[in-house]
């Protein structure tokens, strides 16, 4: 029709920035408008920060998974020792399994294995310790234990000791130089049986691979020396594989196992560390839905500002209407001021929640300080800090989330100012 304003006209704008700048005593709400935009800060805030720590946690935790351990682990399915009627799943031809298995495209790395369980002591200090036989060369393209930034000692030195965590030196009260024994239950066998086997090792490199489980147990002991050890004299445990893209491993298990050898079985890093991604993965959906719901509450307040702001304004609304406002413009004005304070909340607390997660270290580091310190307990969390990691898709989830509630609780306030009759409005004014 001739002459009607198109919608969200300026005069929509300056009707609804006056009713947000109005006093209480002018009939404004402006004390609940300040609650509402509060809210939706903190809300938003909230969510983006736990959004935010979730990613970084969940990156951490893989990174430290991928760089410390094989992306895939080749087993010998194993036959009966003749001799000994035990089971042997050792792999006698282990350099060209290892070699058939590198030309399979993707894989970056193979490396044989020998692996077992001992006990590490240091003068009256003993410790449990999962001992990994591997050559220098092999040692050197593992990325979370060769990373001079985090490391001790010169790692080219290998051959002539041993590497140990950060978490084991720390249990036996040991540095570099000093030496450990390892002792092992199944050592030389004799005509009387099998004696323990201890041998004494120099510490020439000590690693911080990220993970406490993994710093805590794990000791790196030269290839040919762990054979000799473990009695494994020509012969491999397993094959530790790494590939290009560790998302796609579970496609490339059929080619691996053909290219090992019909007798072999694969163990990728998701098989072993699904348990704790699923579980993240839970917890992941259930924080997401405890903080929607916190968002959700916080947008109400909106709905209860504009409530009263309705009430508040009900003659000036029958005024609007008299001079020719429709219900679509009415309408409008107070969708402008719902809107309004939820897209000021929610850019404040975007703003709130990226500088909590950039600067993420030295708040943690104050709040631990103020606590007295062990906030933080890497023995029950796996890693050494609450990390932080801020993603577009996280950011604008919250955003999207924040807005869309936002606009929604508006509707019903705004619709109902928009059906105010305006006879009832001014028939006792």
């Amino acid at each position: 029709m001739a002459g009607t304003p198109a919608p969200f006209a300026p005069f929509e704008w300056m009707i609804a920035w006056r009713y947000l700048r109005a006093r209480r005593a002018e009939g404004g709400v402006s004390v609940m408008t300040w609650i509402s935009l509060i809210g939706i800060t903190l809300a938003v805030f909230a969510l983006i920060a736990t959004l935010a720590v979730r990613s970084g946690f969940r990156a951490e935790f893989v990174d430290t998974i991928l760089g410390a351990n094989a992306h895939v682990t080749v087993y010998n399915l194993g036959a009966v020792d003749e001799q000994t009627g035990k089971l042997d799943r050792t792999i006698k031809d282990y350099a060209g399994m290892a070699e058939r298995v590198r030309e399979v495209e993707g894989v970056t790395r193979v490396a044989p294995l020998i692996k077992g369980q001992v006990m590490a002591n240091m003068r009256d200090r003993n410790a449990g310790v999962q001992v990994f036989g591997i050559t220098l060369a092999d040692l050197q393209t593992i990325p979370r234990i060769a990373n001079p930034e985090t490391g001790l000692g010169d790692i080219s030195r290998f051959g002539d000791g041993i590497a140990i965590g950060s978490g084991v030196a720390r249990e036996l009260g040991v540095t570099l130089g000093d030496r450990i024994k390892l002792i092992s239950p199944n050592g030389v066998k004799t005509a009387f049986g099998t004696s323990p086997r201890i041998n004494a090792y120099e510490v020439t490199y000590i690693f911080s691979a990220g993970r406490y489980d993994i710093d805590r147990v794990r000791v790196y002991l030269p290839f040919e020396e762990a054979q000799s050890f473990f009695n494994r004299e020509g012969r491999a445990d397993e094959l530790e594989v790494m590939v290009s893209d560790p998302d796609i491993v579970d496609d490339m298990g059929l080619e691996l196992i053909r290219a090992a050898g019909e007798r072999s079985q694969i163990w990728t890093w998701r098989d072993a560390s699904g348990g704790f991604l699923r579980a993240l993965e839970v917890e992941d959906n259930v924080m997401f839905i405890i903080l929607s719901i916190l968002v959700l509450i916080a947008a109400m307040n909106i709905t209860s500002g504009l409530i009263m702001l309705v009430k508040n304004k009900g003659r000036d609304i029958g005024i609007l209407r008299t001079i020719g406002l429709t219900q679509g413009s009415v309408m409008r004005v107070f969708f402008i001021c719902g809107a309004f304070t939820g897209l000021i909340g929610t850019a404040f607390g975007v703003i709130l929640g990226c500088l909590f997660a950039l600067y993420i270290d030295p708040i943690f580091s104050f709040v631990n300080a103020m606590m007295g310190g062990g906030v933080w307990d890497p023995s029950i969390r796996g890693i050494y800090h609450l990390p932080a990691k801020l993603e577009a898709k996280d950011v604008l989830s919250a955003v999207g989330l924040s807005l869309g509630l936002s606009f929604i609780v508006t509707i019903f306030p705004a619709r109902r100012a928009a059906r105010l009759n305006p006879v009832e409005a001014l028939r006792y004014e």
